[in-house]
């Protein structure tokens, strides 16, 4: 082990045990350990149990956002326990998202979670799908990622879909791995039978980087058509910002010509189950 290979957490842990007036020797008796332990962390010269590390959160009375840094510091995932997004005390993040879907009109925009489920749609996502969907099919999409997924419009280049579709696998696989989440093994599982994928899409992703914005080609009133398509987090800031729970993102389509008024298609017969305005 190298002298520097966890100052990182021996730092959060000297501040953390300022910070509560906590001297070693009372955080070690607290904890079980020793004095000689606790210092050696400190310095970087040992490195925590998964259990030390959560019982050091507990006994120093930190939230999750804390604690989760305690975490990466000491090279262990963070944990990010699931909540419910209809859940009454988001009531206030609920309104924060719909205001923030209707000021998106007349850009199509949905609202998902970190399996892609769909949580919140507005009235150009309504608008603008109805018109190559159909409007009983969409009412029955409920995951956005799967909904990536259907073919591309015919004359459309297959690459970039190839290249889409490839970048969805690999951030369900690595997150599966990361975090042995039954659910997105169970993603991973559906998502790479699905008929479109290339046999090699691990290879094509691993040349691609993540990018919050990228082209696409969709069916629109008759014609294949570009667009942008940008993914907004929604979340806390700082490093532990991808554990913060709900884990929520803003997908939207702009079209990449200035030609094309989206806000035409937004008639007063919209409906959607996830529309709530």
């Amino acid at each position: 082990m190298s002298d520097s290979a966890y100052q990182a957490f021996g730092h959060l842990l000297r501040f953390w045990r300022k910070v509560r007036g906590i001297s070693q020797e009372a955080l070690a008796l607290n904890l079980q350990s020793s004095t000689r332990h606790i210092s050696f962390l400190e310095n970087g010269k040992a490195r925590p149990s998964e259990s030390l590390v959560e019982a050091i959160g507990e006994t120093l009375k930190l939230g999750e956002r804390d604690t989760s840094y305690l975490r990466l510091a000491a090279g262990y995932l963070a944990r990010s326990p699931a909540v419910d997004f209809a859940a009454p005390e988001f009531r206030w993040l609920r309104k924060a998202m719909l205001l923030s879907l209707k000021a998106m009109d007349p850009y199509p925009a949905a609202l998902i979670d970190r399996y892609g489920r769909l949580l919140m749609v507005n009235r150009s996502w309504v608008a603008f799908y109805r018109d190559s969907v159909g409007d009983e099919a969409l009412a029955r999409i409920e995951n956005h990622f799967e909904f990536l997924f259907r073919r591309p419009p015919e004359g459309a280049a297959q690459e970039p879909w190839h290249h889409m579709l490839a970048m969805v696998l690999m951030y369900t696989q690595q997150e599966a791995l990361l975090t042995n989440d039954p659910i997105y093994h169970a993603m991973v599982r559906e998502l790479s039978a699905h008929p479109g994928v290339p046999e090699d899409w691990a290879d094509i992703a691993s040349g691609l980087e993540p990018m919050a914005s990228f082209r696409v080609q969709q069916s629109y009133q008759g014609k294949v058509r570009h667009f942008f398509n940008v993914s907004l987090n929604v979340g806390a800031v700082g490093p532990a910002s991808y554990v913060s729970e709900p884990r929520l993102a803003i997908n939207t389509l702009y079209p990449e010509g200035d030609e094309l008024d989206l806000g035409e298609a937004l008639t007063s017969d919209l409906s959607h189950p996830l529309l709530f305005y």
